[in-house]
């Protein structure tokens, strides 16, 4: 339920109970003796959450069980005797929920360890001049976690089109696990779609694995995938995965919350979000979306991206969007096909890439230089090697499926040793390697102007 939904409710059911108050005292009949307000016996519900990986602030999420507003307790110290409070929500007041926390930790240090523990306190609340604190609950462990930046380990993992398959998801987290990475690219699809809360919850923060704290100290950023937007609760999805803050993006940006260009010891990783996989035009969808213009204002976004120093700079760039930019094969639907994606030209009647993305982003990204691309979206492992089309090298991630010869789950690795980026792709449901690309450092190109 959106917040405006929420408050209606919220409203129609206090005044409904006021109602039925007024009613009994005029018959005579005294209401009902209201339940005193308790503190849960586990406030809160999930390990925490790292999100949006980058040099001077790191996001932490976690879920509650009642109405509360959480915060995180963190420090350079590994005992927290050095701690910082850092309160939910933005300036002026904090956020106030049942479902998520969600804590961004600003002005850090990069390439810097540091230690956090989470807390919340459960509000009763009344109204704006009548709340009470039931109870305060802390987490008793002490994670850590270490920040981006040029200092930082070069070492990725990426992940793909798990549509809330836990069986999947399990079999990725344990290979993560083994891996140990400074930073994991969820590359869109984390679901199939969501129409409530608990869905994104049970997605991100209690799917049913073994390693229930699989991103309380192995950060994660996401590239959204085309399914992650459809549902009710998925065009809230910042709800359970929080935006950048503000002051972290220019206000041409806002929109652009999950938009990522984080410099990782040598590698620049961009992310950006190639939206739905049907036109905006396509009758199904009433009119609801609107990816193409999301797309050019992401363009804006890369080339300035492109431009920080430390991101032109790096000698590795590494970009990860979820619906690929290019396709070989003539009968492949490129995505830009008016008005309801369909024409006998193509196999399928949705893009199995992105032209209009290609158009949009891949001349600011060839003349950046950036050397690999790593997709997902058509659940089969495959590799572009360099071609006329585009000079970079395009993985493309496999599916939420551990049985199968062709659509296997995979975990990208990539990490930078011996003077070469070295990726390798690992089958999750085998474990065996079933691929790898070693890349040398680029050449420095410049960027050109996007034409206004």
């Amino acid at each position: 339920m959106d917040r405006r939904s929420f408050l209606k409710s919220t409203a129609v059911l206090a005044a409904g109970t006021a109602f039925t108050d007024a009613a009994l005292a005029q018959e005579g009949a005294a209401p009902q003796e209201k339940a005193e307000p308790r503190m849960p016996a586990k406030l809160i519900t999930s390990a925490p959450m790292l999100q949006n990986y980058a040099e001077t602030s790191m996001g932490v999420a976690f879920t509650v069980s009642a109405l509360a507003s959480g915060y995180v307790i963190y420090g350079r110290q590994s005992d927290l005797s050095d701690g910082v409070k850092v309160k939910c929500g933005g300036y002026r007041v904090t956020d106030l929920n049942s479902d998520v926390m969600l804590i961004r930790l600003t002005g850090l240090e990069p390439a810097t360890k540091y230690y956090y523990r989470i807390g919340a306190d459960c509000i009763n609340y009344v109204h704006g001049h009548r709340m009470m604190i039931l109870g305060t609950e802390e987490d008793p462990r002490i994670y850590s976690f270490t920040t981006a930046g040029k200092d930082a380990k070069a070492h990725f993992c990426v992940i793909n089109d798990t549509h809330k398959s836990d069986p999947v998801f399990d079999r990725l987290t344990e290979k993560i696990a083994a891996i140990a990475p400074s930073c994991v690219v969820w590359n869109g699809d984390t679901m199939s779609h969501a129409e409530d809360i608990e869905t994104l919850k049970e997605t991100l923060f209690y799917p049913e694995i073994k390693i229930r704290d699989y991103a309380s100290e192995t950060p994660y950023l996401l590239s959204c995938g085309n399914h992650d937007v459809r549902g009710l609760a998925a065009r809230h999805y910042e709800r359970a995965w929080m935006f950048r803050q503000p002051e972290e993006r220019s206000s041409r940006d806002w929109d652009l919350g999950r938009c990522f260009a984080v410099r990782m010891g040598d590698v620049a990783m961009i992310g950006l979000d190639t939206g739905e996989d049907k036109v905006d035009t396509n009758p199904i969808f009433c009119n609801l979306f609107n990816s193409e213009p999301y797309r050019e204002a992401q363009a804006k976004w890369l080339e300035d991206a492109l431009r920080r120093p430390e991101i032109a700079s790096a000698p590795y760039i590494v970009a990860f969007c979820h619906i690929p930019l290019h396709d070989a094969d003539p009968a492949a639907n490129p995505g830009d096909i008016h008005p309801a994606d369909k024409d006998p030209r193509y196999r399928l009647d949705y893009a199995e890439w992105q032209r209009y993305c290609y158009q949009l982003w891949g001349p600011l990204l060839e003349n950046a230089g950036c050397q690999l691309l790593v997709c997902g979206h058509t659940h089969t492992y495959r590799r572009d090697d360099p071609c006329e089309a585009h000079s970079w090298t395009m993985l493309v991630g496999g599916g939420p499926s551990l049985d199968s010869e062709t659509d296997f789950a995979t975990v990208i690795e990539g990490k930078v040793e011996g003077g070469r980026l070295d990726v390798t792709v690992h089958n999750a449901a085998t474990g065996k390697v079933v691929d790898s690309v070693s890349i040398a450092p680029r050449k420095k190109r410049s960027v050109p102007k996007i034409r206004r």
